[in-house]
């Protein structure tokens, strides 16, 4: 292990101590030196941002979160900043490639807002697009199930043929069968999953030994909910063993992107993998994506955003693609071609498929030495037998970030909200910038593995979940919602509201709901008190100029890059 690179600026102190954690981490081969990281929280969004909860509010996470419930929610964990904190990381080892490539870099910039509008960005594509197609989503009805022994548990089926397998063999409404399966499939994409009742009450009256097989019988996952924040087996964010052979790479020319020259093929679905090599293209690699004959079917899923879905856009848009069928031997040829002039190999494949395809990392070296192989899965390094599919929803059940996502006094579940898909697809590209370092100092190429479950671990949480007042919660307005700064007093709000300086949080909640947002927002500034909006329609963020900085505009909005290097 190795000693990190220091985070100059540490404005935002749980995204510093995350950026130290994942550089101290990595082995000595592969240690950032000489590029020091501010992180901030505002960056260029011209709002003032105190805190976790002023970004969370101001950059739409709160919103997405909120889904589920119908209304705007903090999430429980300090996730933007989180993900800052692994932004930052990615800064430093990207300026410390670019310095052994001969570029004089010395420092990286990035904010916690600038890493909340990345988390948020699918969603923001889809409310952004130029299609006149509405996404809609409905509150209530979620995940997770109560069986009757009391058990609180997740499903996961990617496919409707397990789904009506499933629920006709517990005996629910085909009516009920037909009508969840929408909301169910959607709620990756919408943050929100309303259920009928009648599947509810079908677990309700089942204990859970019975569900379990017959999830099972239909080839299903069930996964129960830890009720407990801690992580329950410590993994690192990533793992990276050296290939043999040797390589070089060529020498970098741009100060702006300091992967240019780099080249990386991925083939990947869905959200975590994309993610990965959408990081390593905004920081200059040039990324070729390859997908079956005739395109990924993700391309036709509304909203469109010109002739592409504008979900699928927002993290595969300036990827070049290579179409060809993995099942034929030209097709595995065609591969092993791409990689020959590739610096880096990126796939979050089913486990085993490598290896049924000649195409895991010992393959794939052997035609270019040097090269970095980074399997991006669901839940490595788990030594289970059997493991679920790896999917959002079930990782956070099982880590304890689901238990983490809400308050004591609120029910655990998931956050609705993809947070180990995009968390997951930054600590794989983490490892991609690492392996690059050492090769750029050694030659050597390295595997890296990584997940979904070993990026819930790089979220700090405490081992019990919190108690929140109300004042730690969104508040209504006359017009909308704000938040307060975390763990501000009651009686530092309550004088400049007009209230008595004893006033309670009650008193506090009545008299914002009497007023405007703005109004609120403005005699507490007067005080020093810095209170915050509450982003309710993510529409609103792009027409907002203050994010005009931290926003492009194409046929759908999307973040632009996070990091300025100098």
């Amino acid at each position: 292990m190795t000693t990190s690179a220091p985070v100059r600026k540490a404005a935002a102190k749980v995204a510093a101590r995350v950026a130290e954690a994942q550089l101290s981490a990595l082995p000595a081969d592969c240690a950032a030196a000489q590029v020091d990281a501010d992180i901030d929280w505002s960056g260029p969004v011209g709002i003032p941002l105190p805190d976790e909860s002023a970004v969370q509010a101001a950059c739409g996470i709160m919103h997405v979160h909120g889904r589920a419930a119908g209304r705007p929610a903090r999430l429980g964990v300090d996730y933007a900043s989180t993900v800052a904190g692994v932004l930052a990381a990615q800064g430093v080892l990207a300026g410390s490639i670019a310095r052994e490539r001969g570029v004089r870099l010395s420092a990286v910039r990035t904010s916690v807002a600038q890493a909340a509008l990345l988390a948020v960005q699918q969603y923001l594509a889809a409310a952004t697009s130029d299609d006149d197609w509405v996404e809609s989503w409905e509150a209530g009805g979620r995940p997770p199930f109560r069986s009757r022994d009391g058990i609180r548990f997740e499903i996961e089926t990617l496919y409707a043929e397990g789904w009506q397998l499933f629920w006709r063999a517990l005996g629910a409404e085909p009516a009920a069968i037909g009508e969840g399966w929408w909301p169910f499939q959607q709620r990756f994409a919408t943050a929100s999953a309303n259920l009928p009742s009648e599947l509810h009450k079908t677990m309700a009256g089942l204990d859970y030994d019975v569900i379990s097989a017959a999830a099972l019988s239909a080839g299903i996952h069930a996964l129960p909910l830890r009720e407990y924040p801690a992580h329950p087996v410590d993994v690192a964010a990533c793992s990276l063993r050296i290939l043999p052979g040797m390589g070089e790479v060529r020498p970098a020319t741009s100060l702006a992107r300091p992967l240019e020259g780099i080249v990386v093929v991925e083939s990947t679905r869905r959200v975590q993998g994309p993610v990965a090599g959408h990081v390593l293209r905004m920081l200059g690699a040039e990324v070729i994506r390859i997908e079956p004959p005739g395109g990924d079917p993700m391309r036709g899923i509304p909203p469109m955003a010109g002739d592409c879905s504008a979900r699928f856009r927002a993290l595969n848009e300036g990827k070049r693609v290579v179409e060809l069928d993995f099942k034929t031997d030209s097709g595995r040829r065609a591969v092993y071609e791409l990689v020959a002039e590739a610096d880096v190999f990126v796939h979050n494949w089913a486990p085993g498929k490598a290896e049924q395809l000649g195409l895991d990392a010992a393959d794939l070296a052997r035609c270019r030495p040097g090269l970095t192989y980074a399997w991006a899965s669901g839940w490595e390094p788990l030594p289970w037998l059997d493991k679920p599919v790896g999917t959002d929803f079930l990782v956070q059940a099982h880590s304890g970030l689901g238990a983490a996502a809400y308050p004591e006094d609120e029910l655990s579940a998931p956050s609705l909200m993809t947070l180990t898909d995009i968390l997951g697809g930054l600590v794989c590209a983490q490892g991609v910038l690492a392996s690059l370092l050492r090769r750029v100092r050694t030659g050597n190429g390295s595997r890296v593995d990584s997940s979904l479950y070993s990026s819930a671990g790089v979220v700090p949480r405490p081992r019990h979940r919190q108690v929140w007042t109300e004042l730690d919660r969104p508040l209504a307005t006359g017009d909308g919602y704000l938040v307060l700064p975390r763990g501000i007093a009651p009686s530092s709000v309550a004088g400049p509201l007009g209230l008595r300086s004893s006033g309670t949080a009650a008193e506090i909640a009545t008299r914002l709901r009497e007023q405007p947002t703005a109004t609120s927002i403005s005699l507490l500034a007067e005080a020093d008190v810095v209170a915050t909006q509450v982003c309710t329609e993510l529409r609103d963020l792009a027409a907002d100029p203050r994010f005009d900085l931290a926003l492009g505009r194409d046929e759908h909005v999307f973040p632009l890059t996070p990091w300025e290097f100098e």
